[in-house]
């Protein structure tokens, strides 16, 4: 199996929101001219912080995400096509306050992107990670496991009937999509070469997840199915909307999200352009 590289350290960003985020509107862009836009934190020791993200074309063009931290996942947001600064500052600060961290990331027409804080808060990487929404055959679900607990330098998965999802996966990395029988046979972890444990997961055959394996905060592992997409759309989608943002602090039920990841410090204010390709990470940014 193919899984992405060692993560881009880089962006502490405390990305990653279970919230609607709050975007002032553009002038309406066409379907074929917009992107699906999502943010994790999934630093376990990296602190909360506010994040927002800045359209460069357009100034008015604003996602906010306050008091990020680990174990959040955000809606999809769907925006216009093009380049986006994203800026964590620390939580409370006001919106003009020079950022802990910044990078800049590239929205392609059609494209869904998650933009993840991966690592030690010691060496926050920014993973801009490039999702397979496509749906997989009736009887399968398609997922991808993403390797955020600090509890764990390697990580095998697999699912009870022996579908094999992640081989020796190290931390602060992430797979790629592979497709597996859906139903709720649970999932299978080993960690660091350890006993395995069985999970339980319901993956729902015709689905597409994200399987985010995190610090339980009591010196355990937990696994936490995101939905990315099921039936003929994704999910959860938000919309291009003004005014601030609200964020939530746990799963997000009906619309399948689930919290991941934690909040972030931001490095350096210099911002960085990003592209990712399926199966790889972005360019390596470092906090100053």
């Amino acid at each position: 199996m193919t899984r992405v590289p060692a993560p881009v350290r880089v962006l502490a960003v405390g990305l990653l929101v279970a919230g609607s985020a709050a975007l002032a509107p553009p002038a309406a862009a066409a379907p074929e001219e917009e992107g699906l836009f999502r943010l994790a934190h999934l630093s376990p020791d990296t602190p909360a912080g506010d994040v927002y993200v800045d359209s460069v074309s357009d100034p008015d063009v604003r996602l906010t995400f306050p008091g990020v931290g680990y174990g959040t996942l955000s809606d999809y947001q769907e925006v216009p096509a093009g380049a986006y600064t994203v800026s964590m500052l620390p939580v409370g600060s006001p919106p003009g306050a020079p950022a802990i961290l910044s990078a800049t990331v590239d929205v392609a027409p059609g494209s869904a992107r998650t933009v993840a804080g991966l690592g030690p808060a010691a060496d926050l990487g920014l993973e801009v990670l490039q999702d397979d929404l496509t749906l997989p055959p009736a009887d399968r679900a398609r997922v991808r496991v993403v390797a955020a607990a600090a509890g764990a330098d390697s990580l095998d998965v697999t699912t009870a009937d022996g579908a094999v999802v992640a081989d020796d996966l190290p931390f602060a990395t992430a797979t790629d999509h592979v497709d597996v029988p859906g139903g709720p046979a649970g999932l299978v972890l080993t960690a660091d070469g350890g006993p395995p444990v069985q999970l339980p997961a319901d993956l729902a055959a015709g689905s597409v997840y994200t399987l985010l394996v995190l610090d339980d905060g009591a010196g355990g592992l937990t696994v936490r199915p995101a939905l990315d997409a099921a039936g003929s759309a994704t999910v959860p989608v938000g919309g291009v909307e003004t005014g601030a943002g609200g964020l939530a602090g746990g799963p997000v039920g009906p619309a399948g999200l689930v919290a991941v990841t934690a909040g972030v410090a931001l490095a350096a204010a210099a911002a960085l352009r990003l592209r990712a390709t399926p199966g790889h990470r972005g360019a390596r940014h470092r906090a100053r």
